[in-house]
């Protein structure tokens, strides 16, 4: 087994600090995670409210959610770098601080294009945030809990997606949308607050630490991490973003919302299994992962039109799915070292171009193909992931 790769199993280089998980620190980073991830999708819920009420067609307001994932894609690496030498809890509150900035500005705001310009910017504190909260968590703790702390911190993400979202869309309707987005606001100065009472601060890196971009990329296990990321991310968007017409052969379009709730609640599980074990079988979780999502891919492939199939499909492919964020953070946080943000903002980089790729390679897929070739592209790019997961541990 290759001793730097950071997917072989261990639980060396344990030390006599930090042996125990600061559970308020890491909750209040998964907390700017849930409010990270509730930003960029309620746009999504309140759709026709937003529409009416910036006088702009549902089609303009959906962009709303484009220029938000564009402004992590464009912001994550150059910004990351050009802070690496910025103390972390400052920089960290920072990132969290033009959430309540942007959520404001969305709230008062009653010109489209000024709304458009406060979700670009929203897009860039979130590409900040998120190459900013695995190494983070990583370094709030002794290496062998190192995965743990990664996959509490990472709570927030599923957490918003399964639960927020609806939550959030209710909310809209009780209050409207723009007391949605103030609600928001009040909660990242809450946050902020949080963040300032439990959560230690960081030296900057230094500057003869500091890596290039090509020096990161050939750090060993970084690349193939990278590579498992965008191949994955990609198979599952192209079946996320197109779950509509993916469950019409099993005549279960009208059921989507309880297919998603199966999926989430799968997904939930998954990260409460993988925060259990990530430390000790990283490697064989994301085996494990990457196998279970490519099973799940062919036995929809075979059997697209069995309502039972489908909905157990769609559990195992939550199993899968939910705990392979903090899996590759954290695989990608054991190969960077000194260099984890650097490596996670490649990360988050990777992940919004397999989100993009996804929406794009789904849509063709459907013009083309149709909906049952999504099973069997899934497999393939699956395969691949598995491929590279096994040929890391050598």
């Amino acid at each position: 087994m290759n001793p730097c790769s950071p997917l072989a199993d261990s639980s060396a280089h344990l030390t006599p600090h930090r042996e125990r998980l600061p559970i308020g620190g890491l909750m209040a980073l998964a907390t700017a995670g849930f409010i990270t991830i509730l930003t960029e999708a309620l746009p999504a819920g309140l759709l026709p409210q937003m529409s009416v009420g910036l006088q702009v067609s549902e089609a303009l307001v959906g962009q709303l959610v484009t220029l938000y994932a564009l402004g992590s894609l464009l912001a994550a690496i150059p910004l990351t770098y050009a802070t690496r030498g910025w103390r972390r809890r400052p920089l960290l509150m920072i990132a969290i601080g033009g959430f309540a900035l942007v959520n404001s500005v969305t709230a008062l705001s009653n010109d489209y294009w000024l709304t458009l310009t406060a979700r670009l910017l929203a897009g860039v504190f979130a590409g900040l945030l998120w190459a900013l909260l695995a190494g983070y968590a990583s370094r709030m703790v002794a290496p062998h809990l190192q995965g743990r702390a990664i996959a509490v911190a990472m709570l927030g993400a599923p957490l918003a997606l399964s639960l927020g979202v609806p939550a959030g869309a209710l909310l809209g309707t009780a209050v409207g949308w723009r007391w949605s987005f103030a609600i928001m606001t009040g909660l990242t100065i809450a946050l902020l607050a949080w963040v300032r009472w439990q959560v230690p601060d960081f030296a900057g890196q230094s500057a003869e630490k500091r890596l290039g971009l090509r020096q990161v990329l050939r750090l060993c296990g970084v690349r193939p991490v990278l590579f498992v990321t965008f191949t994955y991310v990609l198979a599952h968007n192209i079946l996320y973003t197109y779950i509509a017409p993916l469950l019409a052969p099993a005549g279960l379009t009208a059921d989507i919302d309880q297919v998603l709730l199966v999926f989430g609640l799968a997904a939930l599980l998954s990260i409460w299994l993988v925060g259990a074990l990530i430390d000790q079988r990283l490697r064989l979780l994301l085996i494990i992962s990457c196998a279970l999502f490519a099973s799940s891919a062919l036995a929809l492939g075979l059997w697209i039109d069995s309502p039972c199939v489908v909905y157990v499909t769609v559990a195992f492919w939550g199993i899968a799915f939910g705990g392979l964020p903090a899996l590759l953070q954290t695989a990608l946080a054991k190969s960077a070292g000194d260099a984890a943000d650097a490596a996670q903002s490649m990360l988050v980089t990777v992940w919004n171009l397999g989100i993009a790729g996804g929406g794009l390679a789904g849509g063709m897929l459907l013009q083309g193909l149709g909906v049952t070739s999504f099973p069997w592209t899934v497999v393939a790019l699956a395969a691949l992931a598995l491929t590279a997961t096994l040929r890391t541990g050598h």
